[in-house]
């Protein structure tokens, strides 16, 4: 694992660490990485991503054979002011309801964290329905829920930091644990809502050419989804152009929380697998304020929601499945790990022409 350039980010307040550059990439063990790969007993390009994986890997790990055995995934959970508005088709006591049924190994992402072997922390950031207290849990309460986006501020700037911080602070126990790459994944009811106007803010477009269904709203709710959304836009659209406002005014504090903890890895050095399109969202505002922090990141899985492609595009990045899910939980990133294991196990146990004693490829002269 690189190195950390960042200082402690809780140690002098505010958010200015978030703008702090993101670790280097070890371009030396990149050449080292091609190298192999271009050296095992197979036709160059064979196994096409899987190549790609590996080599991007050592890279952020520094090594040329590098690996993924140990992940972390901490699933960050909050409720949204803006769910009054009736952009969700579940009612808003459901956020709670998915914590304690995570905690219990009943989500998706549960199930998909105990057969990959990941550790799994529940980070209780703010709901309107009491949370049980359980050993898997972690009350981080900033608020009951955000305040209405389109109304006003989704989070005051204390609340933005408080909620950076938490992802931060995930960051820290994950490389405590000798994790070797993170996972964020969140809950929150109206959270597509949030996540689809900080993208549309960011990335200068209306919601009509993001806004998707989220947890399956009919034709009205749509219509009522994308005319809040573009009124959003509009009340918060002097504040667009600075990414920490954009994320204060349309965000979530789970949002935020992935957010700080995606420039956390980047600066800090662990690669961090993004799961669809909320945490997208959330890593193209954490990439807006931290330089490099792209270099940190890969992309699970291609998002069933209608704006995940256009922050792909952004992000410049291609997604390693495309399984048509929008389910969040980190369960697409959760999906996704196990070809990242296999990646780097065959770029580390196969054999080269040298070793297996094969006959290479005539070099052209």
């Amino acid at each position: 694992m690189s190195p950390s350039n960042s200082t402690d980010p809780h140690a002098a307040g505010g958010i200015d660490w978030c703008r702090a550059p993101a670790a280097a990439v070890d371009l030396n063990a990149r050449e080292a990485a091609i190298s192999r790969q271009g050296n095992l007993t197979k036709p160059p390009g064979a196994l096409g991503r899987l190549e790609d994986i590996a080599i991007q890997l050592a890279a952020l790990q520094g090594r040329e054979t590098p690996g993924v055995d140990r992940a972390w995934i901490s699933v960050f959970a909050a409720d949204h002011g803006v769910a009054a508005a009736g952009v969700s088709a579940f009612p808003q006591e459901v956020t709670a309801q998915m914590i304690a049924n995570m905690a219990t190994g009943g989500a998706a992402i549960s199930v998909l964290a105990k057969r990959i072997g990941a550790e799994i922390e529940l980070i209780d950031l703010g709901t309107v329905a009491p949370v049980a207290p359980h050993p898997m849990i972690r009350d981080a309460a900033i608020a009951p829920a955000t305040a209405n986006l389109a109304e006003g501020p989704a989070m005051s700037p204390v609340q933005l930091e408080q909620a950076l911080g938490e992802g931060a602070a995930a960051v820290e126990r994950a490389r405590a644990s000798g994790a070797e790459l993170y996972i964020a994944g969140e809950m929150g009811i109206g959270n597509t809502t949030a996540a689809t106007a900080l993208a549309a803010g960011l990335l200068g477009r209306p919601a009509a050419e993001l806004v998707g269904p989220g947890t399956g709203l009919d034709h009205a709710g749509l219509t009522r989804k994308r005319a809040l959304i573009d009124a959003a836009l509009a009340r918060h659209a002097e504040q667009l152009s600075d990414p920490a406002a954009a994320l204060a005014c349309l965000g979530g504090f789970e949002i935020a929380a992935m957010a700080g903890a995606y420039i956390a890895c980047a600066q800090q050095g662990l690669p961090a697998l993004v799961d669809g399109f909320i945490s997208s969202a959330a890593a193209l505002a954490a990439c807006r304020l931290c330089p490099g922090a792209a270099d940190w990141m890969l992309l699970a899985h291609a998002s069933a929601e209608p704006g995940h492609q256009a922050i792909v595009a952004a992000l410049g990045k291609q997604p390693l499945l495309d399984l048509g899910m929008r389910l969040g939980e980190g369960s697409g990133a959760a999906a996704a790990f196990p070809l990242l294991r296999l990646a780097c196990q065959l770029h580390a146990e196969m054999a080269t022409f040298a070793e297996a004693g094969v006959a290479e490829k005539a070099r052209e002269a």
